[in-house]
């Protein structure tokens, strides 16, 4: 057994034993003894409601007061029933139901109809689950609930009598004081984040709890301290929790304005470092690149958030504590992951991809990371975050980053980052000829004695990206072990080789072309999928280059802008229509 084995078994017996004994503490915060404790502390009224700054959808009110719900791609049709009734339902579907984030939908239509089918569901919900739901009190759930129950607040009140304003308080609270006795149980990141500013809402929005207040700010403060880093990055390294914790950060800003209560420092300077890093990610389409966890990019609920967005300027290049890079050149956009793995207890949803990079010009995205499929789907999402599914170079196809397996504990800790990526040492030259990037990680020199390195430059204007890939070794090598560096490129890009199977042609839906060479090396073009698609998988094609440690251990290769748009057209995204039809997936459910 050599070293790093002993050291991922230690690290994950330290993990066992912590998820063991917040798993005790929960029992004892928030459970049977919790639930048996009477409870007569009900706020007087609610003072105000926070905003919803997500995107309602106005035609699914209709669905819902027919009994349809479609959650997470699954449809239900409760046949008179309440949907609280069910319990056979999917996970992902109850999950959905609980959180009440369709209560936007409802408030949407704006009707009589659709304030008494949500007073009617609200009611249903404190009857069947407002003592217990296995589901349904999960703390992720709960402070969705709440988020919601409070925006909503005013929609679902209206024309409601003294006893349902009473009850629904009553619930509200109940709920908020489950989350402030079990916050430090819950699972460490984003969701322990969004806890905090659910209680901290909370106590802002309902009368007599000065203390409580007090309490919840200074917890909502060390929490923003401790996951925020300097540059505005989240401690996990995932764009999406940027655009999470701002959606429900904002409001809760803006309900500090309106009670005339002192701005906690730590709020305020979290959303001005997180403002610049989320530009930071966005292409010239305004999709978000695809590390680490994000998938398709909310563009709606992102303008939404940038409109709050004050100073509204040019994103930086360089997000040191993230670990990540930003090269710029006249309409043309690469991002490059240059980060260690994040901490065991916050890489849940982590990739190894380090090294990987995102390319685009204009509204065009070229070269890209497969991203992470909106399937419930343990098998795509394990494929999703290795090394092969983002464009940067593997060995003997295998990941940089070494997950936890499902065996033996997989099913409790989920699948963190063990081991990976640890040293990434990046340097970094902008001039007016263009913009350089040189960097490394030892995530095979374990098991390779492998270290790679890559070295980008854009030029000044756009038109040429050129990078060299090397393999130094750090140790033995065998001679028999193989690289492949892989592009992932776009769904709708035209690739075809050229010039006798020495470079490849790019053609962009505009007619914008581009040309790949791999100086000397003969790339392949080879099947693909593009994961972070709202309308399902979809095919692509990536450029491969293969070749041996030992006997090919540099490689150079270019992009080359060889034709300007021709077409004027809208912009893309993740969410306008594909070409082609979404692949089926080969993959059997595994939920």
């Amino acid at each position: 057994m050599n070293i790093a084995s002993l050291n991922e078994r230690s690290l994950v017996w330290r993990l066992v034993a912590l998820h063991v004994w917040q798993r005790s503490l929960k029992w004892m915060h928030g459970g049977p003894i919790f639930r048996m404790q009477p409870f007569t502390a009900v706020p007087s009224r609610l003072l105000l409601a926070p905003q919803d700054l997500r995107t309602a959808d106005a035609t699914n009110a209709a669905d819902i007061y027919g009994g349809r719900f479609l959650f997470s791609g699954h449809l239900i049709e409760t046949q008179g029933r309440s949907p609280f009734e069910l319990e056979t339902a999917h996970e992902d579907w109850q999950r959905e139901l609980h959180s009440f984030g369709w209560l936007r939908d409802l408030r949407a239509a704006d009707s009589h109809i659709a304030r008494q089918n949500a007073r009617a569901l609200v009611e249903d919900w404190i009857r069947y689950c407002g003592r217990w739901h296995p589901i349904g009190w999960e703390a992720s759930v709960v402070t969705r609930r709440i988020l919601s129950w409070l925006a909503h607040s005013p929609f679902i009140l209206l024309d409601g009598d003294h006893e349902f304003y009473r009850g629904f308080v009553k619930s509200l609270a109940r709920q908020i004081r489950y989350l402030r006795q079990t916050i430090n149980e819950t699972e460490d990141g984003v969701e322990r984040l969004h806890a905090a500013l659910a209680i901290s809402s909370a106590c802002i929005s309902m009368a007599g709890q000065g203390r409580f207040a007090r309490q919840s700010i200074r917890r909502l403060e060390h929490e923003l301290n401790r996951q925020i880093l300097p540059d505005g990055g989240h401690i996990s390294r995932n764009p999406r929790a940027l655009i999470d914790i701002l959606a429900d950060l904002l409001p809760v800003r803006q309900a500090f304005v309106a009670q005339g209560l002192e701005m906690p420092p730590a709020m305020l300077q979290s959303v001005d470092r997180m403002m610049p890093l989320l530009r930071f990610f966005r292409h010239g389409d305004g999709a978000l690149a695809h590390f680490n966890g994000m998938g398709s990019t909310p563009n709606d609920l992102v303008a939404t958030i940038l409109a709050y967005d004050d100073a509204r300027g040019a994103p930086p290049l360089n997000a040191p504590h993230s670990g990540y890079q930003r090269l710029s050149g006249g309409d043309s956009v690469v991002l490059v992951d240059t980060g260690p793995a994040p901490e065991p207890g916050v890489s849940g949803d982590a990739h190894a991809g380090c090294l990987s990079f995102e390319f685009s010009s204009a509204q065009n995205r070229i070269v890209v990371n497969c991203g992470v499929s909106p399937k419930s789907n343990p098998l795509w999402r394990k494929v999703s975050r290795s090394t092969a599914a983002h464009s940067t170079a593997t060995i003997e196809d295998t990941s940089s980053c070494h997950f936890l397996s499902e065996k033996p504990f997989g099913h409790l800790l989920g699948a963190p980052i063990l081991s990976g990526p640890v040293k990434v040492p990046v340097e970094r030259e902008d001039d007016l000829a263009g913009s350089r990037i040189i960097a490394s990680h030892d995530g095979y020199a374990s098991h390779f004695g492998v270290v790679h390195k890559r070295d980008l430059r854009l030029s000044g204007d756009g038109t040429v990206l050129d990078g060299i890939d090397t393999f130094s070794a750090v140790g033995a090598i065998d001679p028999e072990h193989r690289y492949a560096i892989r592009f992932h490129l776009y769904p709708g890009l035209k690739a075809s080789l050229i010039r006798g199977g020495t470079a490849i042609l790019l053609v962009c839906r505009d007619g914008e072309a581009w040309e790949f060479d791999a100086h000397g090396s003969e790339p392949l073009l080879e099947e693909s999928i593009y994961l972070s698609d709202v309308y399902g998988h979809r095919r692509a094609e990536q450029i491969v280059i293969a070749g041996s440690v030992q006997e090919e251990p540099s490689v150079g290769w270019q992009f080359r802008k060889t034709a300007a748009a021709k077409l004027s057209r809208r912009g893309t995204s993740d969410f306008d229509e594909p070409d082609e039809l979404p692949l089926q997936d080969p993959v059997p459910d595994a939920s």
